[in-house]
């Protein structure tokens, strides 16, 4: 806490500190037009000066005692004590012996008042080398204006980190969509929406342990790093472990490693975990994303539903105190009990399909032609049937929506339907047109598993390298007997995006994935 002599006090630059008056007036940009090289050759000028005067533009620990929110919060009680903020400096407005800033945390922003007869010259003084972005303490009593903001008059103030790039003009953000999503920390700073997002999506996580933990579920972990990835139709990530001399995998699924602990005698257990595919990247679409997981021994598909709307209602509920939400300017209620729809009725309504007939893929070639659908590779029944549903159906299912009963065919992992053995105990959740969740009366018959592995990997033996693997593991597993179980996987980003009502996942992933530059 230094200074220099009194005066109107200036940046390095010559430039004034704001335009707006000196009671919480409209911010100005400090440096408007400036080149981001010269103004970064200008902070560093400041941070010599800074250290030429024996300060320190790197602190250590700051004794904060309340946060900008708590001060606001608190005020009556606070007034006229001593406390003590930090953040950082957003707006600077200087009129000769006194100067407003409007400091930011990450509760809320509160504005500090310092003058020249409280703090002294120097230290008063000093604060002209204080740019926008520079991280501050401020010690002193909260008042309120004659404009009536909560205040905290500066008894003392602290530099704690000098910020040598400039932040983006106040007025126009940050609305390069790459540089919002390759440098989120910048993001974060200057767009207050951006940090409530993310902070909807921690209170959505929370909620979701919360609510599967009450209901008796427990939560493990499970390998990321595989020695064959299945568990979903997807292309993996490979990698090579030295010591072992041993390729591996990312999981595409938790599925599988959940199941066997199933068989081990686990009766409900969830995970929330990372899942890598190698896939292309789209508003829906990140090669890392993250998934919950969820089994129930004893159970089945219509148990599924029910947890489904049930924890979709209950995570709503706790992160924005409602079941009724507005997507894209849509409204949607998302409290139970949700539509059932059979999947084969829409897609006969949507596209005139009887999807029950596209048992291989001689049938889903003639589907494929007679649509005009264009494939990026050859059709098989699994590739067309979800084609057709992303197509056809999906932008109808406004939802909350279960679409239940899907194909054998595009269900490896499903029990049978006894009564139509073409069609598979599994259900999808649809919001928005956008799918949710995804779930199954989980396939307990180890000859039948076996069976559909097979079949999978014929399909990956003719270039479909999304055709799920034999995994012989697992099916020891099954052979040692698996108790009626429900399996349920909700796409954590996605269910975010519904609540925050974001129209990428990119908007929901504090570090989506990029091409470099």
């Amino acid at each position: 806490m230094v200074g220099r002599k009194g005066g109107p006090f200036l940046s390095a630059r010559g430039g004034v500190y704001g335009n707006g008056p000196c009671d919480g007036g409209s911010p100005g940009d400090r440096h408007p037009g400036a080149a981001a090289d010269e103004e970064r050759a200008a902070r560093l000028d400041r941070l010599e000066e800074l250290r030429r005067r024996g300060v320190e533009p790197y602190g250590g620990r700051y004794p904060r005692t309340h946060a900008a929110a708590a001060v606001k919060a608190d005020f009556e009680r606070l007034a006229g004590q001593r406390v003590a903020v930090a953040g950082r400096v957003m707006a600077v407005r200087s009129h000769g012996r006194a100067t407003f800033a409007d400091v930011h945390d990450a509760s809320d922003r509160i504005q500090v008042h310092l003058r020249q007869d409280v703090l002294g010259e120097e230290s008063y003084g000093l604060f002209s080398l204080v740019d926008r972005g520079d991280i501050v303490g401020v010690a002193g009593e909260p008042f309120r204006t004659q404009r009536g903001e909560i205040t905290v008059q500066a008894q003392s103030w602290q530099l704690l980190a000098k910020a040598l790039r400039p932040l983006p003009e106040k007025w126009h953000g940050l609305k390069d969509v790459d540089l919002r999503y390759r440098q989120r920390y910048l993001d974060l700073i200057v767009n207050p929406d951006v940090r409530r997002a993310f902070t909807l999506r921690s209170a959505v996580v929370g909620a979701l342990r919360r609510h599967l933990d009450g209901l008796g579920f427990m939560e493990v972990e499970t390998p990321v790093l595989l020695p064959l990835a299945g568990g979903a139709a997807a292309r993996p990530f490979m990698t090579h472990h030295n010591a072992l001399d041993l390729d591996l995998f990312l999981r595409i699924a938790i599925e599988l490693h959940l199941k066997r602990l199933i068989v081990g005698g686990f009766e409900r257990v969830y995970e929330i975990g990372r899942v890598f595919r190698n896939e292309g990247v789209s508003t829906r679409h990140n090669p890392e994303f993250t998934m919950l997981e969820v089994y129930q021994a004893y159970a089945d598909y219509e148990d599924m539903m029910h947890l489904t709307e049930e924890t979709v209602a209950a995570v709503a509920q706790v992160a924005l105190g409602t079941t009724q939400i507005t997507y894209q300017g849509k409204a949607y209620d998302l409290a139970p009990p949700w539509e059932r729809r059979l999947l084969a009725d829409e897609v006969a309504r949507r596209a005139g399909v009887d999807v029950t007939a596209i048992t291989d893929d001689a049938a889903a070639a003639d589907v494929a032609a007679r649509l005009g659908m264009a494939l990026d590779r050859a059709p098989t029944a699994a590739k067309v049937v979800d084609k057709i549903i992303e197509d056809y159906v999906e932008p109808h299912l406004d939802g909350p929506v279960f679409l239940v009963d899907y194909p054998v065919a595009v269900s490896p992992l499903a029990r049978r339907r006894p009564d139509d053995p073409a069609l598979a105990f599994r259900f999808e959740a649809f919001v928005a047109g956008r799918e949710i969740a995804n779930a199954f009366s989980e396939l307990a018959d180890p000859l039948d598993q076996r069976g559909r592995f097979l079949q999978q990997a014929a399909q990956r033996a003719k270039g479909d390298d999304e055709a799920h693997v034999v995994d012989e593991d697992f099916l020891t597993a099954l052979e040692y007997g698996m108790p009626p179980t429900g399996g349920l996987g909700i796409g954590v980003d996605r269910l975010v995006m519904l609540l925050a009502d974001a129209p990428s996942i990119r908007d929901v992933i504090l570090f989506p994935t990029m091409r470099p530059r």
